[in-house]
């Protein structure tokens, strides 16, 4: 049994939040300001700046990757936020949930599907919840194109199509090799793949998929960039490509029978997420603040845990998305189709997840961390 609820008399979750890189820094540490019911209690990385820096920023304790199960065991914390490497999330799942300690881990949820069920039967047989960082499952902009299609306000849902790109720094960790979850599909198209099963509201059968290299030292591991199609049940086609060597691109398009549904920074955590409806050439347009997304997750989540719900994002979700992921790159390196088997989803977001919470304006000084185009 999960060792929280009672010892923090159910009003909030305590977390460790594992690995100081650039997305936790900028994002999720400064999050547990909006979540009043959930508390950053603990840090858990190798570099002393960011352990003392940090720990001393946010007022709590830290620990190196080497004392993570003296942070599980402390009784200071019922959840830990994963965001390490991918290949990293099964044993650090693992170690927490043999602990009783609920698990919110970073997407993709792991490399391989193996990995997924492995760490879905960890959450279970040791009653702890697991879910996956879907920030956009709580999103207003993207709930909203949800509940627009399922309207049948563009008429049946046909085509979907999306570009998710940006410049990505050599020595990123997103350029490790796919073998521990490096590359664009993983990163990136990720969120392509999520959003067409999540506005379709069916799973793909068949996937077609294509890479390009240009050639830079910086894509010696991985691909430049990767195009797919999928074919989804209905004769329906989905297309995407994501790119780590291309400028700043997040946008996706349905397209149905009656008119089409355009999001432009469909994927984006800052700004505005705009969102374009046209039908019989005239052309509705509303904006949507992406506020602080990060926030919104973990209180859906410390939610979860206190009155004991099973997230919807959950590692279920998460396996989803990895299987046809590992399909994309099979494709793309026999040049052929691959062939999906049968995979039911009970539980898709809609807009009762909605959570809006402001975004948080001041911007956080990194500590020996940059963003992956390289900009510190």
């Amino acid at each position: 049994m999960a060792n929280n609820s009672n010892s923090n008399n159910g009003h909030h979750i305590r977390y460790a939040v594992v690995r100081l890189g650039w997305i936790a820094q900028e994002t999720v540490l400064p999050a547990f300001a909006q979540a009043s019911n959930s508390q950053l209690t603990a840090l858990v990385s190798d570099d002393p700046t960011k352990q003392e820096e940090l720990g001393k920023k946010y007022g709590v304790k830290t620990y190196s990757y080497g004392q993570y199960e003296e942070c599980l065991n402390s009784g200071d914390i019922d959840a830990v936020y994963i965001a390490l490497p991918n290949h990293l999330h099964l044993e650090y799942t693992q170690r927490a949930a043999d602990k009783g300690i609920h698990i919110l881990c970073e997407k993709p949820m792991a490399v391989t599907e193996e990995e997924c069920e492995h760490m879905m039967r960890a959450a279970k047989e040791n009653n702890v919840k697991l879910m996956i960082a879907y920030r956009l499952h709580f999103d207003k902009a993207n709930l909203q194109a949800i509940e627009t299609i399922k309207s049948g306000k563009i008429g049946e849902p046909r085509i979907f199509n999306s570009v998710f790109s940006q410049q990505v720094a050599e020595d990123n960790v997103r350029m490790e090799d796919i073998s521990i979850g490096g590359g664009t599909v993983y990163d990136m198209g990720v969120y392509c793949i999520n959003a067409v099963r999540y506005l379709f509201q069916d799973e793909p059968t068949e996937i077609i998929a294509v890479s390009a290299n240009n050639g830079e030292k910086r894509f010696e591991k991985i691909e430049e960039m990767t195009s797919v199609i999928m074919r989804f049940p209905g004769e329906r086609l989905a297309t995407f490509t994501s790119s780590f060597g291309a400028a700043s691109v997040s946008s996706y398009q349905v397209v149905g029978t009656k008119g089409d549904l355009r999001m432009d920074s469909a994927y984006s955590y800052q700004g505005e997420l705009k969102q374009q409806i046209t039908i019989n050439q005239e052309t509705q347009e509303e904006s949507f603040s992406a506020g602080d997304q990060f926030a919104a997750e973990i209180i859906y989540f410390s939610d979860c845990v206190l009155n004991n719900k099973e997230p919807e994002p959950s590692g279920e979700e998460g396996l989803a998305d990895v299987r046809i992921i590992r399909a994309i790159y099979e494709s793309a390196q026999t040049g052929k189709p691959v062939k999906l088997g049968t995979f039911k989803r009970q539980l898709r977001p809609g807009a009762e997840q909605i959570i809006e919470r402001p975004a948080n304006e001041q911007q956080p000084e990194l500590v020996h961390a940059a963003d992956p185009s390289g900009k510190s």
